[in-house]
């Protein structure tokens, strides 16, 4: 018996092609870059701020939970009431929203330059404004910038001392502060005068040095009179007092002194004299028209003893408008 067979032919087609195949290739990488935070069980890096930096070197990755803190950049200064400067890296493998914790420091005012004047952009002293020098007609930029304006050390004090010391020479607009020893005896001293001087000129400075000496004025007493504030054991420079007169008495004077550089009170200690003040030399009572309604209802809100003359003046003046309307 004869065997028979039919050969098997693959059917004919289009060959694959290898760009083809390489197209979806990459889609599949693509896809499983852009899926890969979804798998992933870590924050990135940390957000960056305008003014405020990382503390500490970055990590390529930080787990759940993790946190991180910020610091103000240089020039920038935490803002009032503060903001929190620190985020935590969460579940969902996202930093915690956070805001700008920080803001540009200020810049002291320069004060205008010998024979001339600063313009400052946009009228700001914040970090990072410009500011410009303009002299005066006449006068050349070039002196200021060669930085041939300077200052000898200012006055030595007795008692006191002043900051850098050390330094032979002051540039233009340097500024020092003066500041009192402490006393070996039973009285503090008192630094008298400006504090602060600055160099505003070829060795010439903003003031004359201050003095640190003992100001001491005597203890305020006034007679008929009560001291409602300013109560201490020793009264030193600058130290203030209220006085007010016991009742029936009337003040002659200021109320409120200070002890002056010369251990004395400024003005004089007041008086209280027995009595009420008198109207003024000024006004009459017998023309009614001559007062100011005002001042008389001051004097009665304070002395009770003008209310019969309130009164009749305030008739007056009442029948004088009547009978002239």
């Amino acid at each position: 018996m004869a065997a028979s067979y039919t050969s098997l032919v693959a059917p004919s087609g289009r060959p694959e092609s290898p760009l083809l195949t390489w197209f979806f290739f990459g889609i599949l990488l693509t896809a499983l870059v852009l899926l890969l935070p979804i798998f992933s069980d870590a924050c990135d890096s940390p957000p960056r701020f305008q003014t405020m930096k990382l503390r500490g070197a970055a990590k390529p990755s930080y787990s759940s939970g993790e946190t991180v803190k910020y610091e103000c950049r240089p020039g920038y200064k935490p803002i009032f009431p503060p903001l929190p400067t620190s985020t935590v890296c969460q579940d969902d493998n996202t930093w915690a929203p956070l805001m700008e914790a920080c803001t540009r420091k200020l810049c002291p005012n320069l004060g205008d330059p010998v024979n001339g004047q600063v313009i400052y952009v946009n009228e700001s002293f914040a970090f990072g404004t410009q500011a410009h020098f303009v002299c005066n007609e006449g006068v050349e930029v070039g002196l200021m910038e060669m930085g041939e304006i300077k200052c000898s050390p200012p006055t030595k004090i007795e008692n006191g001392r002043y900051t850098n010391s050390h330094k032979d020479v002051f540039e233009y607009n340097e500024a020092v502060t003066y500041i009192c020893d402490p006393s070996s005896g039973p009285d503090e001293y008192s630094l008298v005068g400006e504090s602060r001087l600055v160099c505003v000129g070829s060795d010439t400075w903003s003031s004359d040095a201050p003095q640190c000496k003992v100001v001491k004025c005597i203890y305020p007493i006034v007679d008929h009179g009560t001291m409602v504030s300013g109560f201490r054991a020793k009264y030193y420079y600058k130290a203030e007092v209220v006085f007010e007169c016991d009742e029936g008495f009337s003040l002659r004077g200021k109320s409120r002194i200070v002890c002056g550089a010369d251990s004395t009170w400024e003005p004089e200690l007041p008086t209280c004299v027995k009595g009420h003040p008198s109207l003024p030399d000024d006004l009459h009572p017998e023309h009614p028209e001559d007062l100011d309604v005002g001042l008389i209802a001051v004097i009665v809100l304070t002395v009770g003893e003008y209310l019969k003359l309130r009164y009749r003046l305030s008739r007056d003046i009442t029948l004088k408008k009547c009978v002239s309307c």
